[in-house]
C-alpha cells in the first residue's frame, strides 16, 4: 500500500510551558494520544541519565494490573524508539521491566541482555499502597501519576491513598515534582475538588492556570493540553468522525459526555408528585417525580432531573449529598435507602425511569452514583460499573 508523505509533521504536546512554572504539582489533561505520557516518561529517563544515574522516578497507576507484565514492558517502547538514549550518548540501548521496576539494558558482545543493577523507575499502585509503606525511595525526584482521571471507578478515599503513596516516596524531602496526567474523560474528577481546582470547567484547550494555597509553598500548575499547534489535526481523526459527541474527546480534547435520556413528555406543576434534590461537587439539581397520563391514556410515572439555579427554600426538603449532615432529611448514599421514601426514589434509578435536562446534568448524576458505589466498603478494590 502506498503512503503519502506527510509534509506537515505532527507536533505533540510540549512540557516547556508547565515546566517553566516550577510547581510542586503539574496537572496535564487533554485529548488522547497527544504526547502527555510520552513526554513525562522521556523527562524521567533523561533526568536519570543526566544526573549520573542518580535521580529516579515513580510511575503511579490506580491498579497494579495497569502496568504489570506486557503493559510494563511496552511502557517505554515509544520513548526508546524516539532515539532518546542515543541522543544522550549512553551505552544503554533499551529498557527492561521486572517486578514493578524499570531498568536500563544493553546487549553484550555475545548477544546477552545486560540489565543495570538498579532501576530508574519504580511502579506504585494505589490499590496496593499498603505494601510500600515501609520501603524507602530517597532518590526519587519525579512522580508520574498516569490516567488519574477515569470514567469508571475511583477507589474509596482515593485522594488519601494517593497522598499516602506520595508520603511514602517523599518522606522529609522537598525536591520531588509530581506530574498528574489524564484524558478528558470525566470533568467530575474527585481530585479537582480535593485539590481546590475551581476553574477546570472554565478552561479551554491551551490554557494554563496556577494555584497557590495561603502562605504555604504548595503550588499547582494545571494545563489543558493540546498538540504542539492548536490548529493541527491528527491524521487518524477521520476514523472517529461519526456523529457521536463522545468521540470529540478523542479527536479534539473535549470533555467526554454520555448521551442521556431527555424529558419524554411535557408536564405541568400539577403533575409533580414530589420534589427532592441532589448536591454533588458544586452542582445543585432538582429532581421531580412526575405522574401523568399520556395522550394514549397510559398512566406513567418517572423522575426528571434538571439544574436548580436558586437555593433550596424548604428546610425539610429531601437532599442527597456526599456531605455529612445530622438533619433527618439529608441522605448521603442513594444506593442504600434507609426508609420507604428513599427506597421509592432509588427504584426509579433501578428501573431506568430517570430523565435529564441535558447530558451535562446526566453526567453529574452519573458521577454522584459512582461516588455512592465507591462509598460501600465491599467494593473498595473491585472494578465495576453501575
Amino acid at each position: 500500500m502506498a503512503h503519502s508523505k506527510n509534509t506537515n509533521e505532527l507536533k505533540y504536546y510540549s512540557y516547556d510551558k508547565i515546566l517553566a512554572k516550577n510547581c510542586k504539582y503539574s496537572i496535564i489533561f487533554g485529548e488522547r494520544s497527544n504526547g502527555k505520557t510520552f513526554g513525562a516518561l522521556k523527562i524521567a529517563l533523561e533526568n536519570y541519565i543526566k544526573s549520573g544515574y542518580k535521580e529516579q522516578s515513580a510511575y503511579i497507576r490506580r491498579f497494579e494490573e495497569d502496568y504489570k507484565g506486557k503493559r510494563g514492558q511496552s511502557l517505554f517502547d515509544g520513548v526508546i524508539a524516539s532515539g532518546v538514549l542515543k541522543s544522550l550518548n549512553t551505552e544503554w540501548t533499551g529498557v527492561k521491566y521486572f517486578s514493578s521496576r524499570w531498568y536500563l539494558t544493553k546487549q553484550s558482545i555475545d548477544g546477552h541482555i545486560i540489565m543495570q543493577d538498579k532501576p530508574f523507575m519504580f511502579g506504585f499502585a494505589l490499590n496496593t499502597m499498603e505494601h510500600d509503606k515501609s520501603s524507602s525511595y530517597p532518590n526519587i525526584t519525579m512522580v508520574v501519576f498516569d490516567e488519574f482521571i477515569t470514567r469508571q471507578y475511583y477507589l474509596a478515599d482515593e485522594f488519601v491513598l494517593f497522598m499516602n503513596v506520595l508520603s511514602t516516596i517523599i518522606r522529609q524531602r522537598d525536591n520531588v515534582r509530581i506530574f498528574m496526567l489524564g484524558n478528558t474523560v470525566n470533568k467530575y474528577c474527585p481530585y479537582f475538588k480535593e485539590m481546590g481546582l475551581k476553574h477546570i470547567s472554565e478552561m479551554n484547550p491551551g490554557d494554563l492556570d496556577c494555584y497557590t494555597y495561603s502562605d504555604s509553598k504548595l503550588t499547582v500548575a494545571v494545563e489543558y493540553s493540546t498538540m504542539g499547534n492548536k490548529k493541527q489535526t491528527k491524521a487518524s481523526n477521520p476514523y472517529f468522525a461519526f456523529d457521536n459527541p463522545k468521540l470529540q474527546m478523542i479527536t479534539g480534547g473535549a470533555w467526554e459526555l454520555d448521551i442521556y435520556p431527555h424529558l419524554p413528555y411535557k408536564y405541568t406543576p400539577k403533575d409533580i408528585l414530589f420534589t427532592y434534590f441532589i448536591e454533588f461537587e458544586e452542582a445543585l439539581l432538582q429532581c421531580e417525580i412526575i405522574s401523568l397520563i399520556t395522550e394514549d391514556g397510559i398512566p406513567i410515572c418517572f423522575t426528571y432531573i434538571h439544574e436548580k439555579t436558586t437555593p433550596i427554600k424548604n428546610a425539610d426538603d429531601i437532599v442527597f449529598s456526599p456531605k455529612y449532615s445530622p438533619l433527618p432529611n439529608h441522605y448521603r448514599d442513594m444506593r442504600r435507602p434507609i426508609n420507604n421514601l428513599s427506597t421509592k426514589i432509588a427504584s426509579f434509578f433501578r428501573s431506568d425511569q430517570v430523565f435529564y435536562q441535558d447530558n451535562e446534568v446526566g453526567e453529574i448524576v452519573r458521577n454522584y452514583l459512582i461516588w455512592c458505589k465507591n462509598s460501600i466498603g465491599c467494593f473498595k478494590n473491585k472494578r465495576e460499573e453501575l
